[in-house]
């Protein structure tokens, strides 16, 4: 599914945010991305999404090289690729069922299909008796549901959630978890890039551990011990 072969990124004029990184994550996986601020995640995220390239070695994606994608290809590559963050970046001028109606409508979708899916995303994160709900008008958590919501719509093979706990309390955490679980379970493959200890040793699955932009342990059902 995903595949890093000696991917290294220098940001000039001496910085390498990644060094030699060689990682393969399989389809269906549960992946928590752990490390300090500054360990190499973000680049790693960066160039999943095409908003930086490598200086060296090799990204491929379900069997596409996207190592020197072109501009033209990059919203493709997106669609593939859900992503999820730690501060929702929902329009508050729209209600949920638009926020997650934009998503589709920018990228030319009819209303036909439109009206098809969002039930169905919404029903999934358990949102659909508040789609015409306002943000400001429901909880932290399930703002963070909508924006779960409006990463599927596309129905993406991969699913990216950068932090996305960082501004929730112990509850509404838990909920957020046991729905990515929800979504993994369903075949998409899940990469949590977190800071929550707490979080990534309840998952029990593989850990990848980022420091000073070199992969240093990477173990299936292990446990964030730094």
């Amino acid at each position: 599914m995903i595949r890093f072969k000696n991917v290294t990124k220098i940001f000039h004029p001496n910085t390498t945010a990644l060094k030699d990184v060689n990682l393969h994550i399989r389809p269906k996986e549960f992946v928590s991305i752990v490390g300090q601020s500054g360990a190499g995640k973000s680049t790693l995220i960066k160039l999943l999404t095409a908003i930086d390239k490598p200086d060296k070695g090799e990204i491929i994606i379900g069997g596409w090289n996207i190592t020197n994608i072109k501009d033209r290809e990059i919203p493709v590559l997106r669609r593939q690729i859900g992503t999820v963050f730690q501060d929702f970046r929902l329009l508050p001028m729209k209600t949920i069922y638009e926020n997650i109606a934009f998503a589709l409508q920018v990228c030319g979708v009819s209303r036909k299909r439109v009206i098809q899916v969002i039930p169905q995303v919404l029903k999934i994160v358990g949102l659909h008796e508040k789609a015409d709900r306002y943000p400001h008008q429901i909880s932290g958590g399930e703002v963070q549901r909508a924006a779960i919501a409006r990463a599927l719509v596309h129905r993406p093979k991969i699913l990216l959630a950068d932090e996305p706990t960082g501004n929730l309390d112990t509850l509404n955490t838990k909920d957020i978890i046991d729905l990515l679980l929800k979504i993994n379970e369903f075949g998409t493959t899940i990469l949590l890039v977190t800071h929550n200890k707490d979080v990534v040793n309840s998952l029990k699955k593989r850990v990848v551990l980022i420091d000073n932009g070199e992969i240093i342990s990477d173990q299936e059902k292990s446990k964030y011990i730094l």
